[in-house]
């Protein structure tokens, strides 16, 4: 879900809308705490270097083995940081290393607390009206009801001491990915979103983007995820998207009010010098796109222990695109404007919506492939100016997220098609012999890496993103493979489910039913997993947050038959 990657994987990563998290230059800082009522508050960076002390000291501890360095870094300090940090025993045995983090730290995951949703319903209206299938239908009830597991508020202390936690305080209830993940992140939060609609908790919705909204205030763009470490990146900015959906199911136009100065800033930050890259295509016409970049010489703090060996050699400017996002931010916003009576900011953001459409398929797409491919800007990515396309620069490797652009045709019906009819089908074509498509999914990519970004492992957006903008091709056949993805999608969530009593946040997509792996950490346990030594810092919960949201979106869609098998076949 997070982080940056081993260099292996680097194209891999940019599956979906690049979740190649940036590390921002020039970012804004985090802001300073205020100062704690007995003096003692120290700050952020205080904590935060103790946490990753902390963290080295258990990986010397306990081994590698189902070793998450996120854990630690995820601790709240019961303590002061300057009496932990005297009291860590170096070198540590495990009950010294256990005795020391139950003197000074609270569980991960303590500093958020229950939260049930008012508007949750056991059995909405209209809820999944055409999902027959008696089996389908009380496992989608059960779906539906993981909301109330992962809704949770940031505990007052937060804000009280923010010098003793990396968890940020947020002013609304929030929806956690599951897992290892106990905060708020930025992307993921789009497909909570639409899983929360299709279970008619429009207010929860609402909760979640307005945190997106206030870290836009508070930040200047929204976070990577809800944590002191991640105030210097972002994720694929889907926070427009989330309102369209929001104002389309509710038709509530004082919340695009209130949220519409925030998309205006966000938009900015992203296409700002150092994200905006200026190409010249091989007509001479010069195209802007958006880019995430990283400029970071430093192992992220929650895999620090995993990745640093690995940074010392990624001192880099990547040079890699969003495809098609920044297109549906601007429309978005176009739209926006429409409504708010804002007409020249509406026409300024349809042009320059226009202009992004041309820009990708002018840089992007590759018609021997058809397909969008990586752009791989020069290494000395950092200039300013304007660098000359060469179609040597495209990275012809074949991942799911070169198919990710079909997804704008879903946000076209009121302008000109992103992708008309005949394209569309020569991009499902293209799908269709590249080899992703597998018996459970779309895979990532066709390299098996041992990353979790690559083969066989399948992700919730990405079939989501694809079968979406098939759906909307205008094509029937199109349509019937959307359909298709979907049904081995759904089947392999409710067969995982079946076995393991949880949502995944991941999937193998060569075996239906089997969760996911790779990477750095370990999937999500079973719902039944023993708390053992040092697990009991963790808590767990069912999960996982996109995968409710997709499956939930595709049934709404889809619907599923009575007489149609959800089993594995």
């Amino acid at each position: 879900m997070v982080g940056l990657p081993h260099p292996s994987t680097r194209a891999a990563l940019l599956l979906a809308l690049l979740v190649l998290l940036l590390s921002i230059r020039g970012a804004p800082a985090m802001s300073p705490t205020a100062a704690a009522a007995d003096g003692e508050n120290e700050g952020p960076d205080a904590l935060l270097d103790l946490l990753q002390r902390v963290q080295s000291e258990a990986l010397r501890a306990l081994g590698p083995a189902d070793f998450d360095p996120k854990l630690y870094v995820d601790l709240p300090l019961s303590t002061s940081a300057r009496a932990a940090a005297a009291a860590l025993p170096r070198p540590a045995s495990r009950a010294e290393l256990e005795a020391f983090l139950a003197r000074h730290f609270g569980a991960a995951g303590s500093d958020l607390v229950a939260a049930d949703p008012p508007d949750f319903d056991p059995s909405p209206t209209g809820f999944l009206p055409r999902v027959a299938g008696r089996e389908a239908r009380a496992w989608a009830m059960e779906v539906h009801a993981l909301w109330k597991d992962l809704a949770r508020r940031v505990a007052p202390g937060v804000a009280a001491r923010p010098d003793r936690h990396t968890l940020l305080p947020l002013p609304g209830r929030v929806v956690v990915p599951g897992s290892r993940f106990r905060e708020v992140y930025y992307w993921d939060s789009y497909w909570v979103v639409r899983g929360l609609l299709v279970s008619k908790m429009y207010d929860t919705a609402k909760d979640i983007a307005l945190n997106l909204v206030y870290l836009v205030e508070k930040y200047g763009f929204v976070l990577n995820g809800a944590r002191s470490y991640y105030t210097n990146r972002s994720q694929p900015p889907l926070l427009s998207s989330m309102i369209l959906d929001i104002y389309k199911a509710t038709g509530d136009l004082d919340f695009v009010k209130k949220s519409f100065p925030s998309l205006l800033k966000e938009h900015s930050f992203w296409t700002s010098e150092v994200h905006n890259v200026a190409i010249m295509d091989k007509h001479g016409q010069v195209h802007n796109l958006c880019r995430y970049q990283a400029m970071w010489n430093k192992p992220r703090p929650e895999s620090a222990t995993i990745v640093k060996s690995l940074l010392s050699s990624l001192l880099l400017s990547w040079g890699n695109f969003a495809r098609g996002h920044y297109e549906n931010m601007e429309r978005d916003i176009a739209v926006f404007a429409k409504l708010l009576g804002e007409n020249a900011t509406s026409h300024k953001f349809l042009e320059a919506s226009k202009a992004r459409h041309i820009a990708i398929d002018s840089i992007l797409w590759n018609s021997e492939m058809d397909q969008w491919l990586d752009y791989w800007i020069p290494t000395d990515g950092n200039c300013q100016g304007v660098y000359q396309w060469t179609p040597d620069s495209h990275n012809r490797n074949i991942f799911a997220s070169n198919f990710v652009p079909l997804w704008l045709n879903a946000y076209n019906s009121e302008l000109v098609q992103f992708a008309d009819k005949a394209k569309s089908v020569r991009v499902m074509r293209s799908l269709q012999t590249s080899g992703l498509l597998r018996a459970a999914g779309i895979a990532t990519s066709l390299s098996n890496t041992g990353q979790q970004w690559d083969f066989p492992n399948g992700w919730a957006p990405v079939q989501h993103l694809i079968a979406e903008g098939l759906l909307n091709s205008g094509s029937e056949e199109a349509r019937e493979l959307a359909e298709d993805i979907a049904t081995r999608w759904v089947r392999t969530n409710y067969a995982a489910y079946k076995t393991t009593g949880a949502m995944h946040e991941k999937y193998d997509v060569e075996a239906c039913g089997e969760s996911g792996g790779g990477g750095e950490y370990k999937p999500q346990r079973s719902r039944n997993y023993p708390s053992v030594g040092l697990i009991m810092y963790v808590i767990w919960q069912t999960g996982f947050g996109w995968s409710n949201g997709v499956v939930l979106s595709f049934l709404e869609e889809f619907g599923w038959p009575q007489d149609k098998e959800i089993g594995c076949s």
